[in-house]
């Protein structure tokens, strides 16, 4: 139960929103930042490092999920994504809660796609070689909290309230 105190930390500290404006935002703090500011990338990067754990795959879907972050924020595809974001957050819930284990190319594809949708929104909201380091490294974090507080019951509860928060998220980017 102990373990469950970082995460509900978390999500009583910040709004159910996507990210507000970023317009000016630069530089390694302001990276370092931003992954906590919006609700989507803090759930989903969280929810990898958990289901990471579940999967046991060592650190293959937290370095896929940043390096295919990287590529989605570098190649901006000019679509709107916010839907999609809203969505992977509920399907890292469910994987979570359903403690699904998948071959490891499945789970690196499908965490691929998440991280290039999230990539996506981290390249439109910041400006700068140094935001990009600051957002990388915090969310490499992120990814690390959730395999260390991760755990088969603390999965499957985080999983319950990741995908009631990524419905109420999708509610509202619909």
């Amino acid at each position: 139960m102990k373990k469950l105190y970082p995460l509900a930390l978390c999500l009583l500290a910040f709004p159910a929103a996507a990210h507000p404006c970023h317009a000016d935002s630069v530089g390694l703090l302001a990276g370092l930042a931003h992954p906590f500011s919006g609700m989507d990338h803090l759930l989903a990067m969280l929810g990898v490092g958990l289901w990471s754990r579940q999967q046991n795959r060592g650190l293959l879907l937290p370095l896929a999920f940043i390096a295919m972050m990287a590529l989605g924020a570098l190649v901006q595809i000019g679509v709107p994504i916010e839907l999609g974001i809203a969505a992977s957050v509920v399907l890292i819930g469910a994987l979570l809660l359903s403690a699904v284990k998948l071959p490891a190319a499945a789970a690196v594809a499908l965490v691929g796609l998440f991280a290039l949708l999230h990539g996506q929104a981290h390249g439109r909201e910041l400006a700068g070689a140094a935001s990009m380091a600051g957002f990388l490294l915090a969310s490499a974090g992120l990814l690390l909290a959730g395999r260390a507080i991760g755990g088969q019951l603390v999965s499957r509860a985080a999983g319950a309230a990741i995908g009631v928060a990524g419905l109420c998220l999708l509610a509202g980017a619909a």
